[in-house]
């Protein structure tokens, strides 16, 4: 194994073209969507003619006012200044709640109440009470069986990746990816090693964390991300940074990942041999990483591929999907990221289209660049994951010249 690397500071055409249309809609989402969130199911589940109790639309009222008030109060102490665990599980735990029943009752309140009026089933109260029961049965059954998905070892997703100019002495070269585990409020010290665990089972020659380790300090979440350094890889553990790390002091995350004995690949390269055929596995760091004010921190293809033989195939990692554009413009051959969960929690994942080119799964980029796009190890923030499974990925890359036998 080859190490080449470049640490030059990256110019200002590595900067991202375009500008998200998500960044701007997200700077009214705080003001408008606490207020949607709690106050659409409460009109749906207690006002549209259910004709409740009187203490039962009362403590309805008062528990949907405290979620609406409580919700955003506990976020901002559990992820802001404070940073209090519990009080960020309470908040995250809220705002999933919340996502999930102002679906429901947005799908359940206008389309059952129209089939059932349609159908002439029940009066008007008992159509209301139908859906007010339908809602609450569904988002409970949605979050229990979300939280789940959520906190289980992720099943293992494998799957087969030709590339054109893949030597046959590489052909079978098994990579295993994680990315976004996300280690933070909720202690997953267990989790974490579980799923190192299962990571070893699958004999990979390369492992790689495409970035978002955790939400928090190294120092804060270091319990956690120990069995990290348990991992085996034949040939190389190689990390690049998620934009989560640049919220937590990420020189912390790029020393303890080389502590724990990744290859940080921050803007340089790898020369992985095998049979006479080289691949150039290449990182850089989160398109955020400039933003945030740390030296050296910035995305630079140029000097993550700088010294590399143009014709040798080109693995990238990069945690945002919507790095493909620049990966495939200095012809990268496969890029794998992370960063969307998969939208984690249905049907978030038609906002995170607004914003990457991907949300999951393999998908091709002009003439020669595919980009695998990871629903990520575990999760952010809401401890549920609901029609959006996590995974650890095995990909097989396969050459379309088989190896000659001796």
């Amino acid at each position: 194994m080859t190490d080449t690397s470049n640490t030059q500071p990256a110019d200002s055409d590595a900067r991202a073209p375009r500008q998200s249309r998500l960044r701007r809609v997200m700077r009214y989402i705080p003001l408008v969507a606490p207020v949607l969130l709690w106050a659409v199911p409460c009109w749906v589940l207690l006002y549209t003619g259910q004709r409740w109790p009187l203490p039962v639309t009362l403590v309805g009222t008062a528990l949907f006012v405290l979620g609406l008030v409580g919700m955003p109060f506990a976020m901002a102490r559990g992820h802001g200044r404070r940073q209090q665990d519990r009080a960020a599980i309470v908040g995250d735990t809220l705002l999933g709640t919340s996502w999930v029943l102002f679906t429901w009752s947005v799908l359940i309140g206008g389309l059952l109440r129209l089939v059932l009026t349609v159908a002439g089933v029940g009066e008007g109260q008992d159509r209301a009470r139908a859906v007010a029961w339908a809602v609450l049965g569904i988002a409970a059954v949605l979050l229990a069986w979300g939280y789940a998905e959520a906190r289980r070892v992720p099943r293992v997703r494998s799957l087969d990746v030709q590339l054109p100019r893949l030597g046959a002495g590489l052909d079978g070269t098994r990579v295993v990816l994680i990315t976004d585990t996300h280690y933070g409020p909720l202690d997953r010290a267990r989790w974490s090693a579980r799923v190192c665990e299962t990571v070893n089972t699958l004999e990979a020659d390369l492992v790689c964390h495409t970035g978002d380790i955790a939400d928090g300090t190294a120092e804060r979440r270091r319990a956690q991300a120990l069995p990290l350094g348990t991992v085996r890889a034949t040939w190389a553990r190689t990390y690049v940074t998620g934009n989560h790390e640049y919220y937590s002091e990420a020189q912390g995350w790029v020393d303890l990942m080389d502590e724990l004995g990744w290859e940080p690949l921050r803007n340089r390269h790898l020369l992985l041999e095998r049979g006479g055929d080289t691949l150039v596995v290449a990182g850089v760091d989160d398109v955020t990483a400039e933003s945030s004010g740390l030296v050296g921190h910035r995305a630079h293809l140029a000097g993550a591929l700088n010294g590399a033989d143009p014709d040798l195939p080109v693995l990238l990692l990069a945690h945002q999907p919507k790095f493909v554009d620049q990966a495939a413009a200095g012809g990268v051959d496969l890029q794998l990221s992370g960063h969307t969960h998969g939208g984690q929690i249905w049907p978030f994942h038609y906002l995170v289209r607004l914003d990457q080119p991907a949300v999951a799964g393999l998908s091709r980029h002009g003439a020669r660049t595919l980009l695998y796009t990871s629903r990520g190890t575990g999760f952010w923030g809401p401890p549920f994951r609901v029609f959006a499974p996590s995974e650890i990925t095995l990909l097989v890359l396969r050459s379309p010249q088989p190896p000659t036998t001796p």
